[in-house]
């Protein structure tokens, strides 16, 4: 019978304790995937919109205006157009200041719990190895004892050492893998923000330094 026509108990229970550490892994894991998915698509944004009606107001002098469209939108770059408006009429780096001072609080929210994945990611397929060693070890154990007593080992006697080190490593990288990718998928999300965030903070500074140049002259 393939690992595949086992049942999850037969596949729980033959693979060993070592299973009890990867099943908490995998569960925080899918925990933290999916609570960042939903984050990431709570304060997802049209930035090219949000920038368009912001710029628009402000074009017109209505900065209040323009900062409670900011203030209704929950993504970072949102929050960081705010910042800046609200400096509107200081020098250009006290408004980089400003913008700067959100994006040390916003980019580690973004980033938050991203710790804990990778070192799921990287620790699934050792506690596999770890089972490999355990049960290849409690094998060679059941082969010791056996020639100690003068009988014949047979495959049944090391069928469950052998499962045993099969599946953790299976289980390791099932666990592993889906992990890693869904990291590597948060992180390309996560860059995204803040290439956004940069981008936007750059062309709102020299935009609100170009409205107070005019506004002056």
């Amino acid at each position: 019978m393939g690992v595949w026509q086992l049942s999850v108990k037969d596949f729980l229970i033959t693979g060993g304790p070592i299973m009890v550490p990867l099943i908490i892994c995998s569960v925080v894991a899918i925990g933290i995937i999916l609570g960042k998915l939903i984050y990431f698509s709570r304060i997802n944004t049209d930035v090219h919109q949000l920038k368009e009606r912001v710029f628009d107001l402000l074009r017109k002098d209505k900065m209040q205006e323009a900062a409670a469209i900011c203030e209704e939108d929950p993504s970072p770059v949102a929050k960081i157009m705010k910042a800046g408006i609200l400096k509107y009429g200081t020098s250009k780096d006290e408004i980089k200041e400003a913008m700067e001072d959100i994006s040390l609080f916003e980019i580690p929210i973004l980033e938050k719990r991203f710790t804990a994945l990778a070192t799921i990611a990287h620790i699934a397929p050792l506690l596999g190895l770890l089972g490999t060693v355990t049960g290849m070890t409690s094998s060679f154990h059941t082969i010791q004892a056996r020639a100690a007593t003068m009988n014949p080992v047979t495959p049944g006697d090391l069928a469950g050492g052998i499962g045993e080190a099969l599946l953790t490593t299976v289980a390791g990288l099932f666990v592993a893998i889906p992990t890693y990718v869904a990291y590597n998928y948060l992180v390309s999300r996560v860059n995204t923000f803040i290439r956004d965030m940069e981008r936007t903070a750059t062309e709102l500074v020299n935009f609100l330094c170009h409205l107070s140049e005019t506004s002056e002259a």
